[in-house]
Order: structure tokens, then sequence, then C-alpha cells
């Protein structure tokens, strides 16, 4: 998922010039550059980014609470941000790690320097700086929807994705229940109809 050697050696122990061997045959592959490593970034990012990281931090921290180790959590709550937000990912793996890092106290951070709080107008549980008192002010998600009708930028990002259509619902419904009878060997039994129907009327 792109990581850097560091990370991948703060996350398995494993020596840097093994993570090489086995990752990296081609030296060129190797990701330069300094990784991220500092909470400070997440104050000062925009709001997209922002809002990216909240969507990391928050499944990554019920992932922790559900009982996962830190490397799954991450490896879990990265894989699942990448499929709800819209690439190119503003959120590298390495940046998540980063954040994983500073909220827990691990690997990289010998404390812990994030929280994540639940916004008490909109109740969307978003990343901020340990100890804070959450506000709906400091919450990127009530921001995001404050600027969606006006900004181009946060609906290209974040899409609206229409509704399924209620008699595909429907239909689909009924083909999972006839499939449960069929496997259960029950006889046919009538299938209640949704509120709408032309059998209500």
């Amino acid at each position: 998922m792109g990581a850097r050697v560091r990370t991948i050696h703060s996350m398995t122990g494993l020596p840097p010039r093994e993570i090489q061997r086995l990752f990296f045959a081609d030296p060129n592959a190797i990701p330069r550059g300094r990784p991220p490593d500092s909470p400070e970034w997440y104050h000062s990012a925009n709001l997209l980014f922002r809002t990216d990281a909240s969507i990391f931090a928050t499944t990554y921290r019920r992932l922790r609470q559900a009982g996962f180790g830190p490397d799954d959590a991450l490896v879990g709550a990265y894989r699942h941000y990448r499929t709800v937000c819209q690439a190119p990912h503003r959120i590298s793996f390495d940046r998540a790690f980063d954040l994983a890092s500073h909220t827990d106290g691990i690997w990289i951070a010998k404390s812990p320097s994030f929280s994540v709080v639940t916004c008490p107008s909109c109740t969307s549980e978003f990343l901020t700086a340990l100890g804070t008192v959450p506000r709906s002010d400091a919450c990127p998600f009530c921001k995001l929807v404050q600027r969606y009708g006006n900004d181009p930028r946060v609906q290209t990002s974040f899409p609206v994705r229409p509704l399924p259509y209620p008699a595909v619902f429907q239909q689909e419904m009924m083909m999972r229940q006839k499939k449960e009878r069929d496997a259960d060997g029950d006889c046919e039994a009538p299938i209640s109809s949704f509120p709408g129907d032309t059998g209500d009327r």
C-alpha cells in the first residue's frame, strides 16, 4: 500500500535491509522523502484532508475498541478509508500510520496527542487534539455540509450517491426470502407487501 521502509520496520520489527530485500527488489521503487511524523500537520491541514483523516481515524479507533491489535486495525481502517473516499486519496498509508501512532501513543509516538470525539451537533466522530472539548465549529463534517452547496472541490470529493430504486430493493428481498425458504424446505409462504404496493390500495 505504498508504505515506507521505516513504517514497515516499525510495524513488523524486520530489519530495514530485510524489508528492502523482500519488498523492494528494485532499489528505485523504495519510497523516498521525509516520512510524516508530526501531529501538527493535522491542525494546519485544509478541510478535505482533515475530513479524510477523521474517516480513517474513527475507523481505526472502532477496530481497536473491538479488540483488534494496532497492526490489523491500521491495515483494516486504511483499506476501508480507500473504499469510501474518492481517489486520488489524500491520506497515504504512511500518514495513516502517523495518525494511528499519535492516537494510541505507539510506534513512533511516545504518548497520545490525538483523540476521537463526537460532535454535539451532527454526532459524527472526528479527530482532534487530545483533551479537546467537542464543539460543532471544530467538526470537519459540519463544515463539509455547510460548504457542500457552494464548493465544487467538496462536491467532487464527496459525490452524491443515488439511493437504490425501491422496486429493485423489494425484488431482491423477495428473491432472498425465496432462496431461504427453498434451502430450509419450508412450504411457500406469502410475502408481505411493502407500503405503497398496488396490492395495498
